[in-house]
């Protein structure tokens, strides 16, 4: 095996399993051949097949036992990854449980995970009924389960099958994932995240392990399977390993790309998982937080931090003035909370500098009072050197001059002044 500084090996299991549950009252009313033979037409090929071709051999079991004979699936857990009352009622109320397991190889297609899948959620329909994914500890309506499995074109939505929980400690956020392992990778994660980060760093992390995954996939098409594979110590994350995650592959954008680094983190404990942190590239200058604040500006860049402009009645001025005109509508669905899920919002003001005022971008974070937004800089300004990305900013919003709502893919509402930018329309900016 070679090992290079510019590669990390990391260990393959021999083989991999899915565990999926259907909990219901009674017994299952058709067979789990019948119930998968009911979706032709409706499954994409070749997950069709591979289901039914399972269904047949000692690689899948489907099993239906008391519900009693299992440990209590716990409710705060599963309440914590979306489960509804009305789920956790049915959960309640059943009397036995349908057990679809099924083992593979690993590599692509990670045939365990699909047609295991694929065969509950057939179950479940037929009784309209729920899936339980037993890894993720989720719940699944039928038709969200479908929805997840491939399409036409082999194409899935890595968001449906990689969660990327967080929680808060004293150095910030603790990002990690949830699902690498059902392909056999490694979990990744992420330490000392700062806290106005939250979707955007979840949104980096679901890119690197659409990134990551397909270099595993990649090391893992021989006839044998490997004992290691080499992944890059140098992770290259861009706008569109993100959208494809999300299942957007038109609306990347062209953002630069960022680079991490990955390291090996293995437990101490041998009951505990070990992980492939992702960290700064080795000698960047500063703290880690702050060169994440950077790669999250980078990556979500459908808007440029620090244009100065002077002209007015130009289109510049008409963008500033719808931009300004709409701003309590934004203010009261942020307050609200009716944004759209998944997004952030952000303004742009200005700060006052010798050869005229630059315009800066700012994640809001708070909104109490009308005149006054509280949020972090997303970018470093010229003219004061306290902004800095990720630094807190207060900005009085007679002072906003636009504002935009961004997700994973970026802009997704306002952006006016940059729109205009783009166009070519206004004065020729200085920076």
């Amino acid at each position: 095996m070679l090992i290079t500084d510019d590669f990390l090996p990391v260990p393959v299991p021999e083989s991999l399993s899915a565990t999926y549950l259907v909990p219901m009252a009674g017994l299952p009313k058709v067979s789990a051949k019948t119930a998968v033979a009911a979706l032709t037409g409706r499954l994409a090929e070749p997950v069709h097949g591979l289901a039914r071709q399972m269904l047949d051999s000692p690689l899948m079991s489907v099993d239906t036992r008391p519900i009693t004979e299992f440990p209590e699936l716990p409710p705060d857990l599963l309440t914590a990854f979306g489960a509804t009352e009305e789920q956790l009622a049915r959960l309640a109320a059943a009397t036995h449980l349908v057990v679809v397991q099924a083992e593979y190889r690993p590599g692509w297609p990670p045939a365990h995970e699909w047609a295991a899948r694929a065969v509950a959620a057939a179950v479940a329909e037929s009784v309209d009924g729920d899936v339980v994914d037993v890894f993720g500890l989720q719940f699944l309506d039928p038709a969200t389960a479908l929805r997840s499995l491939p399409d036409e074109q082999g194409r899935i939505r890595l968001v449906d099958w990689v969660l990327v929980p967080y929680s808060s400690d004293t150095e910030g956020l603790w990002f990690t994932t949830k699902g690498l392992r059902r392909f056999g990778l490694l979990e990744l994660q992420t330490q000392g995240v700062p806290d106005h980060l939250t979707r955007a760093w979840g949104a980096v992390m679901t890119g690197a392990a659409r990134r990551l995954l397909r270099d595993w996939t990649d090391g893992l098409t021989g006839e044998e399977v490997p004992a290691f594979v080499q992944l890059p110590v140098l992770a290259t994350v861009t706008g569109h390993d993100i959208a494809v995650a999300y299942g957007n592959p038109e609306q990347h954008g062209a953002t630069a790309p960022v680079l991490l680094r990955l390291e090996l983190d293995p437990a101490t404990d041998p009951e505990a998982d070990s992980f492939l942190s992702l960290r700064p590239p080795a000698g960047h200058p500063g703290p880690d937080g702050r060169y994440y604040a950077a790669a999250c500006a980078t990556l979500f860049s459908g808007i440029q931090p620090d244009v100065r402009y002077a002209r007015s009645g130009d289109a510049m001025s008409r963008a500033v003035a719808t931009a300004r005109a709409a701003l309590g509508d934004a203010r009261a669905r942020f307050v609200a909370g009716h944004l759209p899920a998944e997004s952030q919002l952000v303004v742009k003001y200005g700060l006052p500098g010798d050869d005229g005022p630059e315009y800066v971008w700012a994640g809001v974070t708070s909104w109490e009072a009308p005149e006054r937004i509280v949020g972090v800089s997303a970018s470093d300004a010229n003219t004061d050197p306290s902004v800095r990305i990720g630094a807190p900013v207060v900005v009085e919003a007679t002072d906003v001059v636009d504002w935009a709502v961004l997700d994973a893919t970026g802009v997704i509402e306002g952006g006016w002044t940059q729109a205009v930018l783009d166009s070519g329309e206004p004065p020729t900016p200085t920076r």
